[in-house]
């Protein structure tokens, strides 16, 4: 028997085990308790069940089985669009001579009204991206609501063109440079960029790249001060379709860590999806 929590936990799943789980059928795998990395991105699976529902349901999976470990100043929230959240450009008002229906219990209470103004034009505009978001937050409550750790899961869109690229990489970047905890995980099996690797060389680090031939991956990423020294440590796993998925670390405070299971929270959520 194969012991894929352990290879999973030391991180040689892609060594010694690699190509006996490569030859193993998933239907081995899953009664192992193990359930295959599946492709949600070509037929049979896409387009029957649509990738972005699964990645929602994903983040929740994650978000729950992170809540039921933290401690209770810790919070979890998942966070899914594609693109962004903006504003309409449009005021929003009530028609002239709609009247407001007074409440049986007494009039509203008064409250101060906003005196609405209006900027002048921009001096101009620019093009701008804004990159789909399937996330895990994690937050500390002990001095107000602070960001202290995110999971990303990629999109295709986060993938296609060079500017999407870049737009992610530089949320990313801009992550670990506050000190926030970081894990990246690709499943996107439709598109080959590396985002790790434009993290890396955001950061000005192109030598921490990986393999061009790695396309699958999952990354955690800790920013840490050691005697004045900033360095980020870093948790690389390669990713395939029909293995199962890894385990990974991530720091919460200090020397306080977590473990992430995509694997567990994978497998439930192809049950919900009823996948398994």
């Amino acid at each position: 028997m194969i012991n894929c929590e352990r290879a999973m936990m030391n991180g040689d799943l892609f060594g010694d085990y690699f190509g006996s789980l490569f030859a193993l059928d998933m239907d081995i795998l899953k009664q192992e308790g193990y359930m295959p990395l599946l492709d949600h991105f070509h037929p049979p699976l896409y387009p029957r069940h649509h990738w972005e529902s699964f990645h929602s349901n994903w983040a929740t999976r994650l978000a729950d089985a992170l809540t039921a470990r933290l401690p209770p100043e810790f919070q979890v929230e998942e966070h899914s669009h594609l693109g962004i959240n903006l504003e309409i450009d449009i005021a929003t008002f009530a028609e002239d001579g709609e009247l407001a229906e007074t409440p049986r219990n007494g009039p509203p209470t008064q409250t101060k009204v906003l005196e609405v103004w209006t900027p002048p034009a921009a001096d101009y505009t620019m093009p701008a991206v804004f990159p789909d978001t399937f996330e895990v937050r994690i937050f500390s409550t002990v001095n107000g609501l602070t960001l202290v750790g995110a999971i990303e899961l990629i999109s295709p869109g986060n993938k296609d063109r060079p500017e999407e690229r870049r737009a992610f990489a530089s949320k990313c970047a801009s992550y670990l440079q506050q000190g926030v905890s970081l894990i990246m995980i690709d499943v996107v099996t439709n598109r080959r960029a590396n985002l790790h690797n434009e993290t890396m060389r955001m950061m000005a680090n192109p030598q921490k790249e990986m393999a061009d031939d790695i396309g699958l991956y999952a990354v955690a990423y800790r920013p840490v001060r050691r005697q004045d020294q900033a360095e980020i440590e870093v948790w690389s796993r390669p990713l395939a379709v029909g293995l199962p998925l890894p385990l990974l670390p991530l720091r919460l405070t200090g020397d306080l860590f977590v473990p992430v299971d995509f694997e567990a929270t994978y497998q439930e959520a192809c049950q919900r999806r009823r996948l398994a």
